[in-house]
């Protein structure tokens, strides 16, 4: 089974990407500053991220069907930090609230049981904020 991320990508399409410039390669950190958007002194935003109807411009695919976040090894960290609902055991509303957002239901314990089973890959999860 695929992971649950790799068919949804619903957070790169719902939430703002805001963080410090310092997490940019030109401040010494790995995130390509190419790839950002000034938001205000101290921050910086995802590309495509600020907008009315968001969408990380670093998100491949389609969002529900088969997406995934392009610059994974070097994505910012409030991409890090957005866990999806129920991978490691604990509920993420973010994660409800974007899939919600983009018409499919919140994951569930077993959707993570199963792709367990199946697979013991890490896969590739998006952005929030």
């Amino acid at each position: 089974m695929t992971h649950p991320c790799l068919l949804c990508g619903a957070c790169c399409a719902t939430y703002r990407v805001a963080f410090h410039w310092m997490e940019t390669d030109a401040g010494g950190g790995i995130v390509p500053a190419a790839l950002t958007e000034h938001l205000d002194p101290h921050r910086v935003n995802m590309h495509g991220t600020n907008a009315y109807e968001p969408r990380c411009r670093s998100l491949v695919g389609e969002v529900g069907k088969a997406a995934h976040c392009g610059v994974y090894e070097v994505r910012p960290s409030p991409c890090h930090d957005l866990q999806p609902a129920w991978e490691n055991g604990t509920p993420s509303p973010q994660c409800d609230k974007a899939r919600i957002r983009h018409g499919m239901p919140p994951l569930t314990p077993a959707d993570f049981t199963s792709a367990a089973a199946t697979t013991t890959a890490t896969p590739p999860t998006a952005a929030l904020l």
